[in-house]
């Protein structure tokens, strides 16, 4: 099939490469020229494992092209997935669709022909129908379907998410557009995954929910956490216990800092502003986001305490700054809400990422990015395991001790077994929701 992205953030660049890698003709459209240049020598702007092999091996298939020319490339394609941003608002709050909506009134401009226009973007509830009626108001009625395709990609399992989803979820009252979709996705569905064909608006709501639901047991665990801190009970045992219940599933009950990234904070808060503004107020929703919102200053104040409310002056290694492993994304990222907060009080910062130097917090004179893990940790106050990555899961604390005569470590991940460091008397390890060195 002949196919259009229109954005090559995140969403658009994986799922328009994958789509060209299914065997389909893909265009993927940007208006920012360098980074089409980039992309045409298969240079990645995003950290996402196995994209940059992908892309290189459609671009010499001529499978997958990219370009500037929004007019020509939906003029050529008959499928046009809008895949924009749709961060927060300047509300804090609410969506801001202005980038949807732009490019939709280009498309209603513009198209010659019969197409069908996918939102992939995470939308509210109801955008479809505004897409819709901007098309009709420039009289391109009948000349175009509007879809729901809402994606559910993990930032650094993409390709894998893309390839083998849980579900394919398709929005459109078109029997006809359901059964073009069905095409499309069956290399995929044959594999296993389930196709759920719903109204448009069913479409855009599940993906708000989907979010909202996961948010909800990353919370759940942490709150069991704070508890499990103060009755002396290891969370990990109680995380094993209430996942093995099929009903609950063990995964994203993994106690830990507040959730980041691209997709939970700005979805929660999106999905309670549409909740308000149909006189449905989401309780549970909103009270996740008002937990995640303490659970930033809760781990701060751990760590106060940890340091003995004395933090000026004090040298702070930061293992990871980014939300999550496998990815360079820091938006909404506990570290760099931390480590701002920790300067203002007079500490001194060190951090050892993956993924490489970050710009924002390469700008703050007391923050020094180091290439080596065991660099990054000499002379240090604290050790903060911050984010998930492998290479933290198995450190050479002998190293680390000889750079240290007593080292200090908070795993905010929880990757080590604590009854490890129990005959290590120069170590003291604390985790989230379980007994210190033990």
């Amino acid at each position: 099939m002949k196919i259009c992205f229109i954005g090559t953030g995140y969403v658009g660049l994986v799922s328009g490469v994958c789509f060209s890698d299914l065997g389909n003709n893909v265009i993927c459209v940007d208006k920012d020229k360098d980074k089409l240049s980039r992309l045409e020598n298969g240079d990645i702007p995003i950290f996402e494992p196995g994209l940059s092999e992908l892309v290189k091996k459609n671009l010499s298939a001529g499978r997958l092209s990219f370009s500037d020319d929004l007019i020509s490339s939906i003029n050529r394609s008959d499928i046009i997935f809008i895949a924009v941003g749709t961060p927060t608002a300047k509300d804090g709050i609410s969506a801001d669709l202005s980038q949807v909506f732009s490019v939709t009134q280009l498309i209603s401009k513009k198209i010659k022909s019969h197409k069908i226009i996918v939102t992939k973007s995470t939308v509210p509830i109801g955008t479809g129908d505004k897409i819709e009626k901007i098309l009709n108001k420039n009289k391109k009625k009948g000349n175009f379907t509007i879809v729901s395709n809402p994606e559910f990609l993990r930032e650094g399992e993409a390709i894998k998410d893309f390839k083998y989803p849980d579900r394919v979820v398709i929005g459109a009252n078109d029997k006809k557009v359901i059964k073009i979709f069905n095409e499309l996705y069956r290399p995929i569905v044959n594999k296993g995954a389930a196709f759920v064909s719903c109204s448009r608006r069913a479409a855009e709501l599940i993906k708000y929910a989907s979010n909202a639901f996961l948010a909800t047991k990353i919370s759940f665990i942490n709150e069991i956490a704070n508890l499990c801190e103060k009755v002396n009970v290891n969370v990990d045992d109680v995380a094993l216990g209430i996942g093995l219940d099929k009903r609950i599933g063990s995964r994203f009950l993994r106690a830990g800092p507040a959730y980041g990234g691209s997709c939970f904070p700005k979805d929660t808060k999106a999905l309670a502003k549409v909740g308000k503004n149909y006189n449905s107020p989401l309780s549970i929703v909103n009270s996740v986001i008002n937990f995640n919102e303490k659970r930033k200053s809760y781990i701060e104040k751990n760590i106060y305490k940890i340091l003995q409310n004395k933090i000026k002056n004090k040298v702070i290694c930061f293992l990871g700054v980014t939300f999550k492993a496998n990815t360079d994304d820091l938006r909404d990222s506990s570290a760099i809400n931390l480590i701002s907060n920790f300067i203002k009080k007079g500490a001194k910062i060190n951090y050892y990422e993956p993924s490489g130097a970050k710009e924002i917090l390469d700008k703050h004179k007391n923050v020094s990015y180091f290439d080596d893990i065991y660099l990054a940790t000499q002379k240090v106050d604290l050790i903060i395991i911050h984010t998930e990555w492998d290479e933290f899961k198995n450190l050479n604390f002998s190293k680390i001790i000889n750079n240290n005569k007593k080292i200090i470590i908070y795993d905010l991940r929880n990757l080590y077994d604590s009854k490890y460091f129990n005959n290590k008397n120069n170590i003291t390890y604390y985790s989230i929701g379980r007994p210190v060195n033990a």
